[in-house]
Parts: structure tokens; sequence; C-alpha cells
């Protein structure tokens, strides 16, 4: 199949993360909840704190899910996943009684946006597609229903660190459908050439990112960009960064932790001393240098062989896949770069149906095949990541004829973090900030600095208790 790019977390055909808000990025998407911020989170403030001691309509209410699991139901569903009517209709025909209906009237933050105002107005739909960062938002609005109960089934399908996306304040609010296991791609043709040893560490990266600029100071090892926060989070977060944290209501913000300022620090100092590049991705530029060599490697996702497929059709078969390069050799960690959660509205009244479906939806092995071969989502459920569907190589990488078994055992090392409700502060404050960085060649920890005061200026500004 033909891909122009992928949304994080997916394999199939879908524009690059930064131009998600238009048909995720969880992903890496310079609009990311630009449409949601005016919505108001600070108005609906008591309503997340109560969330988070379940004692709101989407806390104990719905967290119980009261009700008859094979009751009739008619369940709406607001999604953006390709195809998913297709998936849907497996459940509708061994489900006559309890019929689901599905709506792609939107997608990424535009659809929330829809769903919190129709939340507002009684219609909610009972069921929502959410990328993860944009998790907190309906949570703090009082949309989405505590799952924990269902989550606390259902733990087992998925790794820890799949459920650190959805959780807060130690309380579940979706459940895991598609993830972005961050990977690094080269150009196995052009190391070959050069005789360029793949990097284990991060600082035997930028010891090869040396060595390109030594044997052709036109070509570079890779890029750091500016326009791609979702991309910088999975890279803190395989540091051991955790950028927030909810404590019975009240939050704490460690964008500047150790961990994270270990990854700027490093990045900062290669592109002010032009080992990379400091030029942004998913621009014509940065995809003609991936084409022609000029790049050549790409720290990026699961779904990045579809993006490469997309934007560099002259490199077919000259593509490998590997895990990132590690901070300690010894252990093999990575983060996330993309995906998204099923929740269930706060205000649905058939919670208990909602849930038995959910559950089948993200862990049900004919399901979750479908969801891949159909719809070109890389699941989130450890067994998915083995399924048939996967068997095959994607079409840019004939060459690696083991690449999904091998993204299935890094998906094992992966662990994320939780979001916060004014992500989308955070996120346009991020490109702002490191591309001046970048520009006046200054040091990126003190980026960093400025990154996490902004984040937390604007999250006492809405209302939110901040801890510090």
């Amino acid at each position: 199949m033909t891909r122009s790019a992928t949304r994080p977390g997916h394999l199939a055909d879908t524009p690059p993360p930064h131009q998600l808000r238009t048909p995720s990025a969880p992903f890496g998407r310079r609009d990311f909840l630009r449409g949601v911020a005016g919505i108001g989170a600070a108005a609906t403030l008591p309503a997340f704190l109560a969330a988070c001691s379940g004692d709101d309509e989407g806390g104990s209410a719905g967290r119980q899910a009261k009700g008859d699991p094979d009751a009739p139901a008619n369940l709406t569903f607001w999604t953006w996943t390709t195809n998913i009517q297709r998936v849907v209709d497996i459940w509708n025909a061994k489900n006559p009684q309890q019929k689901v209906t599905t709506s792609t009237q939107a997608q990424g933050e535009d659809l929330i946006t829809k769903v919190i105002t129709a939340h507002r107005a009684g219609n909610a739909p009972d069921l929502m597609q959410a990328e993860y960062q944009a998790l907190p938002v309906l949570v703090t609005n009082g949309v989405a229903a505590d799952l924990t109960d269902l989550a606390n089934v259902i733990k087992g399908e998925f790794t820890d660190g799949t459920w650190n996306l959805t959780s807060f304040g130690g309380k579940t609010f979706g459940i895991p459908q598609d993830v972005g296991p961050m990977m690094l791609y080269y150009r196995e043709d052009l190391f070959q050439q050069f005789g360029l040893s793949v990097p284990k560490t991060w600082e035997e990266f930028g010891a090869v990112a040396e060595q390109v600029r030594q044997k052709d100071a036109k070509r570079y090892l890779t890029t750091f960009s500016s326009g791609d926060p979702g991309w910088f989070a999975g890279l803190a977060e395989q540091a051991g960064a955790k950028w927030w944290t909810n404590d019975g209501g009240t939050w704490t913000v460690s964008i500047n932790d150790e961990a994270t300022k270990k990854v700027a620090s490093m990045w900062g100092e290669w592109v002010n001393s032009d080992v990379i590049s400091g030029k942004p991705m998913y621009t014509p530029e940065w995809n003609k240098a991936l084409n022609d060599g000029t790049l050549l490697a790409w720290p990026s996702a699961v779904w990045g062989a579809g993006v490469l497929e997309g934007v560099a059709p002259a490199t077919k078969g000259k593509w490998r896949m590997v895990p990132l390069p590690q901070w300690d050799a010894s252990s093999q960690v990575t983060g996330y770069w993309g995906g998204s959660a099923t929740a269930i509205s706060a205000k649905s009244t058939q919670k208990a149906q909602a849930e038995k479906f959910v559950r089948w939806l993200n862990t049900d092995p004919e399901a979750v095949d479908a969801l891949v071969s159909i719809s070109g989502v890389y699941p989130a459920a450890s067994k998915g990541q083995s399924t048939p569907a996967l068997s095959k190589a994607p079409a840019m990488m004939p060459n690696q004829p083991t690449f999904f078994a091998e993204a299935a055992a890094i998906a094992k090392t992966a662990r994320g973090f939780s979001w916060a409700p004014n992500v989308n502060v955070t996120y346009s404050q991020y490109n702002d900030i490191f591309a001046k960085a970048i520009q006046s060649k200054s040091d990126f920890a003190a980026a960093l600095d400025q990154l996490q005061a902004a984040s937390v200026a604007d999250l006492k500004k809405q209302g939110f208790e901040v801890k510090g």
C-alpha cells in the first residue's frame, strides 16, 4: 500500500505528525490542541479534582459501570481510525443486540472539541478516541469516565509503560488502542559506504555523527527538530523523564528534570557545533534530504517506515530499523511518539455495554488483528504486536522481513509518562523556545528551564493547583 506519511501510532495512510491537525502527533504536531485551548479547563477544575478522588460524574459512577454488560444497547463511537466501521462490523455481527455506530466526522483535537461541546449539550457519544496527550483535556472537562476497574481487569494485556499514558492521579481514563514505540532508522547502504558502525549508545551516536561530517560535509547523521515536541518528549521518556504527575488534584511539573536536561544538553551540543542539523522535520527540504542521502538516520517510531515510503520512495530497501541508542548499554529502554486510547463518556447511560465493547476492541485477538490488517493500527495490546497481520515487513523495508518481530521486542521496553491538561501550551512554547535556541546557538538546557517556567505559569493561570 502507498503511504504519503503516517499518523503516529498508525501504519496506514495519513499525513505526517505536524499536519495532523487537518486530517497525531500525539505527536509532534505544531498546532496540537490549539483548537481546544480556549474551552476553559479552569472552569471545570473542581470536576477534575473530584475525578482524581473518584467523586465526580466520571469518577465513582463511571468506574462502577453499573448495569448489565449484556443488555441491549445502541452505542455511538466517535473516532478517526481508518476503515474502523469494517472492524466494528465484526462486533455488530456477533452482537446484534448491542450495535455500535461509528462517526468519523473529525480527527485529532477537532474531534476532542466536538466531543466536549456535545458533552456540555448533553449529547456526547458513548465512546470516543483520544490521543494520549489529549486525554487530560477530556478529564479536566469531566467528559471521560473513570475506567480504573476495567483497566485492572485487563492490565496484563498491556505493558506498564502503556498504562502510564492513560492514567492520572492513580486512576485510568482510557484503554490503550495504538502506540508508537520509538526506534532508529538508518541508511544501511550509506553506513556501509562510509564504514560507519550502528550506534548502540547515545555516546556512540554522537561519535558517528562526527564521522559523517568528517567524511562528507554536505551530509548529517540526522536532525534535531524544534517543530516536533512529541518526538522530544519520547526521547525524554526513554531517559526516564516524568514531566507531569498529579497527586490528589495537585500537579507537579518536571519538564526540566535531570533526565530531560541530559537529553537537551546532548542534542544542544551537537546542534550548536554543527555535528547534527538543526532544521525541522516534515518540510520539503527534509523530505529531499531523506531521499537523497543528505540525512543518514532518523530516530522515529514504528510508523516511521510508512513515512519514509511516502517522502523517500527512491530509498526503498535501503533503510534498516534497530533499537534507539541507549543511555546505558546494559539495558534496553525506549519512549513513545504517538498513539491513542478509547474513552467512555461520563454521561453515557450504557457504560457497562460500552466497557464490554472497549475491552473487545482493544484486546480480543480477532478485533486487534482487524485493527492491524484493516485500519493500519500498531496495537497497544502486547499480544497484538505479534499478530499474523504483522508477519509481513513494511513495503518500504523488504530487506528486513523480521521488522515487526523486532518492533514488538522494542515495544516491550517502552515507557511513557502522564500528560497534563495544558500540553498544548507546552508544545507551542517548545516550538518557539527551541527554534530560538537553535537560531542563536544558545544552551538547550536553559531553553528547557524556560519551557518549564512557561508550562507552570500557564497551569497556575488556568486555576490548577501546582506544587512548588
